[in-house]
């Protein structure tokens, strides 16, 4: 049983994870990756996340970032490899969230102690992190912790994200959700992204949508205005519950106290960053 308050560990994930996520809606990842010869967002997006993996094929990305269509992955993998190497887009990614950081964050809290305070932390919390069964976070765990604080907060931001993302994709499986249906439920949430970004980044068309809306239908998921009915709530509901559990492990490393003064920390950095406007307006919906 958790020694820590409902939802604690959501709630610190909630606050460290954008400023991992706010660095693929960054101009400093496309300028830093454009300048070794990747110009497509989608090349630049798959080859940034995937790196850590080596010169992997579609299959691999399509299998552990679940969302995307196998197709659009193809298109780009592994034919990026023959643009830069793995470790090139390693180091420019790195540039990248340095840059990023310090255009978000201010140059003050860059240098500040809390900024490394929250960095200590959040290592401290990925150290009771597990490499089975979790694909990218043991590919990113392999990778050097930096330096610099704000980098080495923002490769702990990795850790965690990673390890809670391949958690979820085994509660999607024991869901039955496939990559579109989880898409749908997630946006009729109201806290994931809107149709229009889910459309024109993941490689799905329309007519994916509204199928998989179908069968969400049909299992009594969704209205049909597209809203979640009470057990599509429920399901949703279930799958936060579950990664949870499963996520469990770092936050109870880092302690009560811990848990609290990094969401505390990491809640302040990520309302600075989103007034510097770390993710599009219209993102949500």
């Amino acid at each position: 049983m958790s020694t820590l308050p409902p939802r604690a560990g959501r709630r610190c994930h909630n606050a460290v994870n954008p400023l991992h996520s706010a660095l693929y809606f960054s101009p400093d990842l496309g300028k830093e990756l454009g300048g070794i010869g990747i110009e497509d967002p989608s090349a630049a997006y798959f080859a940034s996340r995937g790196a850590a993996f080596g010169a992997v094929g579609p299959g691999t990305v399509t299998a552990t970032f679940y969302n995307f269509n196998h197709e659009l992955v193809a298109r780009h993998l592994p034919a990026v490899w023959d643009i830069a190497s793995p470790e090139a887009v390693l180091a420019a990614r790195l540039r990248a969230a340095d840059s990023t950081l310090r255009r978000l964050l201010g140059e003050e809290i860059i240098a500040s102690p809390e900024l490394a305070e929250a960095a200590r932390l959040a290592l401290h919390a990925a150290e009771a992190c597990t490499r089975h069964a979790r694909p990218l976070y043991a590919a990113h765990a392999d990778l050097p912790v930096p330096e610099q604080p704000h980098l080495a907060y923002w490769h702990a931001a990795t850790l965690l994200r990673e390890h809670r993302g391949d958690a979820h994709l085994v509660a999607l499986l024991a869901a039955e959700l496939d990559p579109v249906e989880a898409l749908v439920s997630h946006s009729a949430t109201s806290k994931g992204m809107s149709p229009r970004w889910i459309l024109s980044t993941r490689g799905w068309r329309r007519s994916d949508w509204e199928d998989a809306s179908a069968r969400l239908r049909d299992r009594g998921l969704l209205t049909a205005e597209g809203e979640l009915t009470e057990a599509g709530t429920a399901l949703r509901a279930g799958l936060e519950e579950t990664t949870d559990r499963l996520d469990l492990a770092p936050y109870e490393h880092l302690g009560g106290a811990g848990v609290a003064r990094l969401t505390e920390l990491a809640g302040g950095f990520l309302r600075t960053a989103m007034a510097a406007g770390a993710f599009p307006a219209d993102l949500k919906g």
